[in-house]
């Protein structure tokens, strides 16, 4: 086990039409991901749209999660932001709220140089006492964490982990064998070959509708049963077509969990907007019901 658990959720956050924080939608839905199987919550991350959340949202939310959660599982706060400053703000007030842990996204827009990436996340990791993930996404920050960027900040006492969106095995499977950082897949359409080649975990979207089958992917790769792990991550195919190919994660994982009854509505703010399955062209209910 690492200070993140395995099995996390990249959790929306739900609202009220109007855009309004819905704290009805939140315990429900942090209960039904932790009666399927997630071992951490990711709050206020990219998928719950953090660009779009106040800080005193995002602390808000922390808190009511940690209040519910009450030690079950592992509350792991979003605060990165293009703002060092910013950043080391919602990361002292996570670590206020009771989080366990912090998703530190590589700073996006601005496209620092990496002497610049790697003071943003050491002025961060030295603010509290937190673990820290580093959050490596090169399609949404516009630019990547180096291998060399990755194994020096893998120095830092509080910097331990890194969620990786970019895609390449092979650099992963470089840096883990240079460094202790635990290594979680960001795609969930890589998450079966990430966890085979040494990955501690994922940090999915698909899992606010499945996280019951992203444990079991985790498990039988662990127990190196490769054709049980082929078989789940097969069964996923069509729900993660449908969730992460047909629009962006947090607007198609709300409209799944609206489907299911989960959340009461699938409210997002702008500049995202709500698109129901059929004009997506990937009906989400059949999917998000299959098992």
């Amino acid at each position: 086990m690492t200070d993140f658990g395995a099995n996390l959720v990249a959790m929306v956050t739900p609202m009220q039409p109007g855009g309004t924080l819905s704290e009805p939608g939140l315990t429900s839905l942090v209960d039904h991901l932790l009666a399927t199987g997630c071992d951490s919550l990711v709050v206020g991350g990219t998928t719950g749209e953090s660009p779009t959340l106040t800080e005193p949202e995002a602390a808000g939310l922390v808190r009511s999660v940690v209040a519910q959660v009450g030690g079950r599982a592992r509350v792991i706060a979003g605060v990165g932001t293009y703002d060092t400053a910013a950043s080391v703000r919602r990361a002292r007030d996570a670590e206020t709220a009771g989080a366990d842990g912090l998703l530190l996204v590589c700073p996006y827009y601005s496209r620092p140089t990496q002497a610049g990436v790697i003071a943003h996340c050491l002025a961060v990791a030295d603010a509290t006492e937190l673990p820290v993930m580093l959050y490596d996404v090169p399609a949404r920050a516009g630019i990547a964490m180096t291998p060399q960027t990755l194994v020096e900040l893998a120095a830092h006492p509080r910097i331990r982990a890194v969620k990786d969106a970019k895609g390449d095995l092979f650099e992963a499977m470089t840096v883990m064998t240079r460094t202790s950082l635990a290594y979680y897949c960001g795609i969930d359409e890589l998450n079966l070959p990430y966890l085979a080649c040494g990955a501690a975990g994922v940090v999915s979207v698909v899992a606010n509708v499945a996280a019951d089958r992203t444990a079991g992917l985790i498990d039988a790769v662990r127990r190196g049963d490769l054709e049980s792990a082929q078989q789940i991550q097969a069964s996923l195919l069509p729900l993660t077509d449908a969730i992460m190919r047909s629009g962006p994660g947090a607007v198609t994982a709300k409209a799944a969990l609206a489907e299911l009854g989960v959340i009461p509505h699938a409210t997002v703010r702008l500049p995202l907007v709500e698109v129901n399955s059929e004009a997506a062209g990937r009906p989400i209910r059949a999917t998000a019901i299959a098992s």
